[in-house]
């Protein structure tokens, strides 16, 4: 069994007379959650390490020197040594959407959606806007080195079709659903209980399973969906195998207000959901904030998990979640970038936001963690560590290449570091988009970087 300096590495077969390309650079994945005092055997670290692909899958991954040695004849060599090599990122709560509204000054949430973001999303009424937006959508996500999300479009069911088609069209591993709003939002963007049952189904039918694309089940948040509604997507969850869903929990704190207002016998934000059918496995939501230990008891013990969108909740004024809580609860949890409430799709720049608000949570986000937290904490938040997450023999060979170099101050800042720990630690706490050279889906370039 390998341990965390990377001493040894798995192996399987390869059949015979199989094309197959060998990736060398440095390498870093992760086994399980190293936790806040990190634990070396939770990842694996190949500082010359190579990862083996065939067919889409990783076959081995290991010392570079090891895994040349017997190396089939025909293999193509890809050369990223001096970069770093890790899973794909997976953005665990994001809105396609709202790439219009990034960066919009100066409101709390209930406004924020009121002034912003609902005419933003109005726009996607038009099929051809939505087909547009769903290119720049996955074009910036690959840039960020980003191959998976658990994506939010709009209420529009043309919204969710060219998110799909988009996502299939660069086989990309991707969640998404018509957004589900029947009350308390603009008529523009409401449904209602029928016809928003007719969309899900026939988006299902379309979708779900295809390829590597899952489908979402995604009423907004509880203020914006009827109980009528809310009661028919948990009727889905429960009927349909293998569904996701997604919604907002526990974000801000009018929001919450109005929560008990509209649903006054529920104990609690995460009780409305819990009463509708809507909390289990490949369920998640984005924010939980201002949730109590019986909350978080409660989604531990259905498998709900939570997406921690720090660079949202600071921008909006929110709060500050308390990952510690969560983890000390059994909860799944990965990071997310929550774009347009959140000012970047990098998740580089998110796991720096969320250094910054474990450190006034009075907690530590150390590298390997947050970098796990990006990578397999996230597939395991969206019950895909199945297939993504890490660079196991058998995985999907979704992974990115990071530039330790990418600017200047990054450059000189890995220069003076005195060991891979702080080097890890300033890319985590100094990149972007920028440090990211190249994107694989599948063993496949998706994205490289400009020279």
């Amino acid at each position: 069994m390998p341990t965390g300096n990377g001493s040894s590495c798995w192996k399987t077969s390869i059949p015979e007379g199989r094309m197959r390309s060998l990736f060398r650079g440095t390498i870093l994945h992760f086994l399980r959650d190293p936790g806040p005092e990190p634990d070396a055997t939770a990842w694996q670290f190949f500082d010359d390490g190579a990862l083996l692909v065939e067919d889409g899958h990783v076959v081995d991954v290991g010392d570079a020197t090891t895994l040349q040695r017997d190396l089939p004849a025909g293999t193509e060599i890809v050369d990223h040594r001096g970069k770093l090599i890790i899973p794909g990122f997976v953005d665990a709560h994001v809105h396609s959407a709202q790439l219009d509204v990034i960066a919009s000054y100066g409101t709390q949430l209930l406004d924020w959606l009121t002034r912003y973001t609902f005419p933003a999303e109005r726009k996607f009424e038009s099929a051809e806007h939505g087909a547009l937006m769903a290119e720049m959508f996955l074009d910036r996500l690959l840039a960020s080195g980003t191959t998976t999300a658990a994506v939010y479009p709009t209420v529009h069911k043309q919204s969710v079709d060219t998110v799909f088609a988009a996502a299939a069209a660069r086989n990309l591993r991707m969640i998404a659903g018509k957004v589900m709003m029947d009350r308390h939002a603009p008529d523009y963007l409401r449904d209602d209980v029928v016809s928003a049952e007719a969309d899900n189904r026939d988006l299902i039918a379309r979708w779900h399973g295809k390829g590597r694309l899952s489908y979402a089940l995604t009423p907004r948040f509880a203020p914006t969906s009827s109980a009528a509604q809310l009661e028919m997507t948990g009727r889905l969850f429960r009927e349909i195998p293998g569904l996701a869903l997604q919604s907002h929990l526990a974000e801000n704190a009018d929001e919450i207000k109005w929560v008990r207002e509209l649903f006054p016998d529920q104990r609690s934000y995460l009780d409305v959901y819990d009463h509708y059918g809507l909390l289990g496995k490949r369920a998640i939501y984005g924010h939980a904030i201002h949730i109590d230990d019986a909350d978080r008891a409660r989604m531990a013990a259905t498998g709900a998990a939570i997406a921690f969108c720090p660079s949202s909740n600071l921008f909006i004024g929110s709060g500050l979640f308390d990952l510690e809580q969560a983890k000390a609860a059994g909860i799944r949890v990965g990071l997310a970038s929550d774009v347009g409430g959140g000012t970047s799709l990098s998740m580089l720049q998110i796991m720096a936001e969320g250094y910054k608000v474990l450190q006034l949570r009075r907690q530590n986000l150390n590298p390997w963690r947050g970098f796990y937290l990006a990578t397999l904490g996230g597939a395991e938040a969206l019950y895909l560590e199945d297939k993504i997450g890490n660079l196991l023999p058998g995985k999907e060979a979704d992974f990115t290449v990071l530039d330790f170099a990418a600017t200047p101050l990054l450059k000189h800042r890995t220069e003076v570091s005195r060991d891979f720990a702080e080097r890890l630690f300033a890319l985590m706490m100094l990149g972007d988009d920028r440090a990211v050279a190249a994107t694989y889906v599948m063993g496949q370039p998706a994205y490289q970087r400009a020279q």
